[in-house]
């Protein structure tokens, strides 16, 4: 439902529209009560052109684009602290320029990277995301690089808009590739998993920095090979790559072994101009016990992931379950389920998931921005890495690669320890290919 301000004002005392709101969902009231100025919740999606773009046409685009998706287009409404819900106030405009330009300077992509993991557009301005152009002055290219708040709104809403500036600013189709047929076979049960009432493992601590915040690593890969057939997809290979790297570093730091949880986000949503506009992914966890993590059982291990992700993701649940749904039932005011819910978060730190791995697949649109700035030939996603989990892994494919992002919290990890860590997924992933030669 839409509740409507006070009318307002046009400018020449007639009544103008009125500021239509919409309470938060479920996501973005449990992230607003959760906010750290340390580890900003921000979305980064990275897109690599071999081009250059005009910046008065891209303005002009990626502004039509937010007006074409107008669920975009809010601010958090301002409220008294007895209000029982937040809300989000729709704008007809951005409130602020949504489209800079740094300038240019030899570390320019580094800088990029560093801000949209550190400075998380305000929930106060609409819209919050933020788009960069920034000139890559060895490879004499375009890098865009998107923040979004992740308060607000999710990676696949938001490349969602960029597609659409991308056909608006070039003239070329960007409409969404069909995405790869799956089995309609009824999903199997289940079946034996570790407890889920046991905490699970954490990733053990590496050498962490002195500053606090998100560091990040990307890296482009070969997409693994999947033999046609094959009774698990490319998802179940880096969920089983993910599980590997974990137990491999654990033991490495001399961990006790314990089960895995990996957080996986489930996106049901069509990609089309029609797109629900917002935070529209539902989490599930997968498990893995100890004794399953055995690369030289790498095909059964392979099939029992493929088992259960199609398990889960047949499963009906709220995006974060029953409990949250509970938690924010607007029956008090906000403020008090606010202290509740940090309150929970922090006794319930030991039973979070070990890490998520997002895999967004590969990117159903080709982002062309016409003959001066060309199709994007990778594209990188990363998402928050608050403790107590710590680390994440997202991966996107674009143009037969893999482009994969290790991210991961500064008081957990160092960039020294994320190269690492690539390499054990680098290894475990290509482990993944041999076992499928020998697949029926």
């Amino acid at each position: 439902m839409t509740t409507l301000d006070h009318p307002a004002r046009d400018g020449t005392d007639g009544p103008a529209r009125p500021t239509a709101r919409i309470p938060f969902p479920v996501v973005d009231e449990v992230a607003r009560h959760c906010l750290q100025e340390e580890e900003p919740e921000t979305v980064h999606i990275e897109v690599h052109l071999p081009g250059r773009l005009d910046p008065a046409r891209l303005k002009t685009a990626f502004t039509d684009a937010l007006r074409r998706h107008p669920r975009i287009l809010m601010r958090e409404a301002a409220g008294p602290w007895y209000r029982r819900r937040y809300e989000w106030e729709l704008t007809p405009d951005p409130d602020v320029e949504v489209v800079l330009f740094p300038p240019p300077d030899r570390d320019a992509l580094k800088h990029a990277r560093d801000r949209a993991l550190a400075d998380a557009p305000p929930l106060s301005a609409s819209p919050p995301i933020r788009l960069e152009v920034v000139r890559d002055p060895e490879a004499d290219n375009t890098v865009l690089f998107l923040t979004i708040n992740h308060t607000a709104l999710d990676g696949p809403a938001c490349l969602r808009i960029l597609a659409t500036a991308a056909e608006l600013y070039g003239g070329q189709d960007n409409s969404p590739t069909a995405p790869p047929m799956r089995s309609t076979s009824e999903a199997p049960p289940v079946g034996d998993t570790p407890s889920g009432w046991a905490p699970p493992a954490r990733v053990a601590h590496g050498t962490p920095e002195p500053s606090p915040g998100n560091g990040m690593l990307v890296a482009e890969l070969s997409v693994p090979h999947r033999p046609k057939g094959a009774p698990y997809t490319v998802n179940d290979q880096l969920m089983v790559a993910t599980a590997l790297m974990i137990s491999h570093w654990n033991r490495e730091h001399g961990a006790h072994p314990r089960p895995l949880r990996i957080t996986m986000p489930v996106d049901d949503r069509t990609r089309d101009t029609d797109m629900p506009i917002g935070n529209g992914t539902r989490l599930v966890e997968v498990p893995f016990a100890p004794e399953e993590l055995d690369a030289s059982e790498m095909t059964a291990l392979l099939r029992r992931t493929a088992d259960r992700t199609r398990a889960l993701k047949a499963q009906s649940r709220p995006q974060l379950g029953h409990g949250a749904a509970l938690l924010t039932a607007p029956v008090v005011p906000v403020a008090w389920r606010a202290a509740l819910t940090r309150g929970l978060r922090r006794a319930a730190g030991p039973w979070t998931s070990t890490t998520l791995l997002s895999n967004i697949g590969r990117i159903p649109y080709s982002l062309d921005f016409g003959e001066d700035a060309g199709r994007a030939h990778a594209v990188w996603f990363s998402a928050p890495a608050r403790m107590p989990r710590g680390l994440t892994v997202t991966t996107a494919s674009t143009a037969g690669r893999l482009h994969l992002a290790l991210r991961w919290s500064r008081t957990l990890l160092s960039h020294g320890d994320g190269c690492h860590l690539r390499d054990l997924f680098e290894h475990y992933l290509h482990a993944t290919e041999h076992a499928t030669e020998s697949a029926p």
